[in-house]
């Protein structure tokens, strides 16, 4: 592993992670496989109470070319640890940041696509694209046809639900960002005061990422042939429609929304 402080390449992965060690082994590996871009990748491990920090590093060991670093954060939130890996990214050299989540494994082109998409497309902020794992053995029959039928639906209710655009100093349409697949510029992440530093039960922190770089670029949007995929743990343990209900209406899934 990299030294924490040394500086790093100017495409950054943070990764927030809370008791991740059993899933965050495959996560580094396929931010590994990444194809046409160097990357620093940044675990911040949020306070883990197992050994997360212990999986990167062997997961790095395997991958010895691979900048990767563990940053421990000890307040809790995917907010706060988010908002902690992006400013310590920016403050070691990084131009462009991408997020991604502690059980999600991204596709080889991932990072290059999200890339081209700030670099080619002008981008300040780009919301990516999500399929469901195959892998971990979660996943669900149906989840190949249902889910980019689902995120469809939750795309276009974002961007035309009344309370996402009531805010006139907004600069473009709602665009649904999800924390597991992000990437945003550097000057835009300073400018917009970046994620806030909450937990998960207090603030939609995706939603609140897109609303803060609103208020300061029009540079919005989504690039659909960047893939991650996405671990069906959650909507195991809610059920899909609490989890639907979470996402459209912050709070409205049940009490327990932490599952990580």
């Amino acid at each position: 592993m990299a030294e924490l402080d040394a500086p790093g390449c100017d495409v950054w992965v943070v990764v927030p992670g809370y008791n991740e060690q059993a899933w965050i082994g495959s996560t580094v590996d396929s931010l590994a496989e990444q194809e046409g871009v160097e990357l620093t990748v940044l675990v911040v491990d949020n306070a883990s109470t197992d050994d997360t920090a212990g999986a990167v590093r062997a997961a790095a060991e395997r991958h010895p070319s691979l900048d990767v670093r563990v940053l421990r954060e000890e307040e809790k939130g995917t907010g706060a640890a988010s908002d902690t890996g992006f400013r310590f990214a920016i403050a070691h050299g990084a131009r462009i940041v991408l997020r991604t989540d502690a059980d999600c494994v991204a596709d080889p082109d991932w990072a290059s696509t999200m890339v081209a998409a700030v670099d080619g497309r002008g981008l300040d902020l780009v919301a990516g694209n999500l399929r469901q794992r195959t892998d971990d053995g979660m996943g669900t029959r149906v989840g190949p046809v249902l889910v980019p039928v689902v995120l469809a639906l939750i795309r276009f209710i974002g961007r035309v639900r009344p309370n996402n655009n009531d805010n006139p100093a907004y600069r473009t349409k709602f665009v649904v960002t999800p924390g597991a697949n992000l990437a945003i510029r550097a000057q835009t992440y300073l400018e917009s005061g970046g994620f806030p530093r909450t937990a998960i039960e207090d603030a939609h922190e995706d939603k609140a990422i897109v609303n803060a770089v609103r208020l300061v670029s029009d540079k919005v949007g989504f690039e659909p042939r960047s893939m991650v995929r996405f671990s069906n743990r959650r909507v195991k343990r809610l059920g899909l429609m609490r989890v639907l209900r979470w996402y459209f209406n912050h709070g409205g899934g049940g009490a327990e929304v932490d599952v990580r």
